[in-house]
Parts: C-alpha cells; sequence; structure tokens
C-alpha cells in the first residue's frame, strides 16, 4: 500500500510530533521524480514526543509491516520507548519512524540539517538536500545508490 503523504505528514504535524523528513519523500519536496511507498521520518526520542507520537498514530491501526496477521502488537508509550525503529502500516499507508539513522545519528543531530518546510498543506521539518544523498550513501542500498544521481542533480541546480 503507498502512502498518503498529503494525509500522514498533516496528522503528524497536528499531533504536535517532533520529527524531520527524510527519504524518497524528501527527495520528492526537494524536487524528485522518483516513486516512493512510504513516508520516512527521524522523530525525537523525548518522553512528551513519544506521547505525542502514540496517540497521534492511534487512530490510524499502526501495525508492524509484514508481521504475520494477529502477531500481538500495541501501539503504545511503551512500544516506542522499548523499540528505536519502527516499519508500520497504517490506514493512510506506511511510514517507517525511525529513531535514528544510519549516517545521521537521532533527531537532535539531524536538527542541524533540516529545515521548516510548507508542503502537503503544512509546515514541518525536512532534511537538507546535502544530507538526503548522505544518508542514503550511508544506507547504501541499490535503490538509495540510484536516488543520488538524481539528487546530485538537484544540488547542482539549486547550487546554480
Amino acid at each position: 500500500m503507498s502512502a498518503e503523504f498529503d494525509k500522514i505528514l498533516p496528522v503528524l504535524v497536528r499531533g504536535k510530533v517532533e520529527f524531520i523528513l527524510i527519504g524518497g519523500v524528501a527527495g520528492i519536496v526537494h524536487g524528485s521524480a522518483r516513486l516512493t511507498y512510504d513516508v520516512d521520518v527521524v522523530y525525537s526520542r523525548t518522553g512528551s514526543n513519544i506521547k505525542q507520537l502514540a496517540a497521534a498514530l492511534q487512530p490510524f491501526a499502526p501495525y508492524l509491516r509484514g508481521a504475520p496477521p494477529g502477531l500481538p502488537f500495541s501501539w503504545d508509550e511503551r512500544t516506542i520507548r522499548n523499540g528505536l525503529n519502527f516499519t508500520l502500516t497504517t490506514t493512510l499507508g506506511d511510514v517507517d519512524l525511525l529513531g535514528e539513522v544510519l549516517g545521521g545519528g537521532g533527531y537532535s543531530e539531524l536538527l542541524p540539517h533540516s529545515s521548516l518546510i510548507e508542503a502537503f498543506g503544512v509546515r514541518f521539518r525536512c532534511v537538507s538536500l546535502e544530507k538526503l544523498i548522505a544518508l542514503k550513501q550511508a544506507a547504501g542500498r541499490p535503490k538509495d545508490l540510484e536516488a543520488i544521481a538524481e539528487l546530485e542533480i538537484l544540488l547542482k541546480e539549486t547550487r546554480g
């Protein structure tokens, strides 16, 4: 199921969740034409943010993506505190909630490499194009390596 970016991101913003958009949707925000099927965000691991994250997504039936149906899974503050990175399916589509990301660290480490943007009718933090390229290089997956060439062209174009 592809994610409905125009619905997932506003849900997080309205829920006052502190997050930074990374991944393919961040690439789209920066001008990429590549398709992506999930929303990837790095979220703050503070107690209050974990509480807000749990509450914001609860109405959309978050469940571990790829887990067998019926596997006991409870989406709540305790689960988020005890975990770190979650690949979820929701009624709005797939979302990857990352407490830390390879090559970027956690929310506070990525914060200086992000800026507030407006997209999908809301304002939120998005990782810089330079840092997005670095994250994709660190991940090293074939699909990330393929995306880097296009992102580097976009970076050259923005620098004039």
